[in-house]
């Protein structure tokens, strides 16, 4: 061996003789608590990430259709506290029954029941009727002649029958002429009104119509008192639909041979009968010189007469 080989393995051996080398087992045993620490690491970390991966996917899947992922709801207890604001039991709701307008177009009211109170623009219900409560002819249908106010009858006779005669505020009725709209200007009239308002208490309009039916179902058939030979017969006709409601009858006289006939056959009138609250109006169409009453002039001129109660009481 040469000399400069055996000086370095003498050098090497002083550094490392002190020292003392360590023994194999406690080599292994520093091995092994190495690789645990590793494998406790590792563990913890797979398990960190598997745990981080499902609060997420809860998340997603949980959130509402339509809803952009977010992040997760603060823990229990973080959250601020919203106290929700106080809610007043709700007041009971009264329903009020609308009264019915004062129109020509309404139906009859309910057996049993008071139709609205009339009342006048001020609230309070009337206590005059106006000559603005009675209704005025179509151009075609005026004759020149004016109007009359007086204080005729409102019905024909019914068998000694007075029906709606109580409850009565106040009560106007005129007399009115009329021609057809074909009839040329200056000749005589085709026919005539006997045209009445009346206004009643509170209940009693409703009344004075239920009384009026039954007086003309009471009397179908009357021998005229004034005049001997004639016979009138009555019966209610169809035809509502006026006002609150309304009656339509028919008064058709007949002559014997004798007592004179104008027209040479039965004279037919008619008589409508129409409610507006506590008001009522009546045209009973009269003729002229034994003329018969036309059933299209009689609904027409009715719709005027409504009307003008509307306009008058509303």
């Amino acid at each position: 061996m040469s000399r400069e080989l055996h000086r370095f393995y003498r050098s090497l051996a002083q550094d490392t003789d002190p020292g003392g080398l360590v023994p194999p087992a406690l080599v292994r045993r520093y091995a092994d608590r190495r690789a645990r620490l590793r494998a406790a690491a590792g563990v913890l970390a797979v398990a960190a990430l598997v745990g981080g991966t499902a609060a997420g996917t809860r998340f997603v899947f949980t959130a509402a259709p339509g809803t952009p992922a977010g992040p997760p709801s603060s823990p229990p207890g973080t959250g601020v506290s919203v106290p929700a604001p106080a809610v007043s039991p709700a007041e009971p709701v009264t329903s009020v029954p609308a009264a019915s307008a004062l129109t020509g177009s309404a139906g009859r009211s309910p057996a049993g029941t008071v139709g609205p109170t009339a009342t006048s623009p001020s609230g309070r219900p009337p206590t005059a009727i106006p000559d603005a409560a009675f209704f005025t002819l179509a151009a075609a249908n005026e004759t020149g002649m004016r109007a009359t106010f007086d204080a005729g009858p409102t019905l024909p006779q019914l068998c000694g029958a007075h029906p709606g005669d109580s409850g009565v505020v106040q009560r106007r009725g005129r007399a009115l002429a009329f021609r057809y709209a074909d009839t040329p200007k200056g000749y005589v009239p085709d026919g005539s009104y006997r045209h009445t308002v009346t206004l009643y208490r509170a209940g009693r309009a409703e009344e004075a119509l239920g009384e009026l039916r039954a007086a003309v179902r009471d009397c179908p058939v009357q021998q005229s008192s004034d005049t001997p030979g004639v016979t009138s017969r009555y019966r209610l006709l169809g035809g509502g639909g006026y006002g609150d409601e309304s009656v339509l009858f028919e008064l058709r006289r007949s002559y014997s041979e004798g007592a004179g006939d104008p027209a040479g056959a039965d004279e037919i009138r008619l008589v409508r009968a129409i409610r507006l609250g506590d008001v009522v109006t009546v045209l009973w169409e009269q003729g002229w010189e034994g003329t018969s009453s036309d059933r299209s002039q009689v609904d027409a001129d009715s719709r005027r007469a409504v009307d003008a109660l509307r306009d008058w009481l509303d």
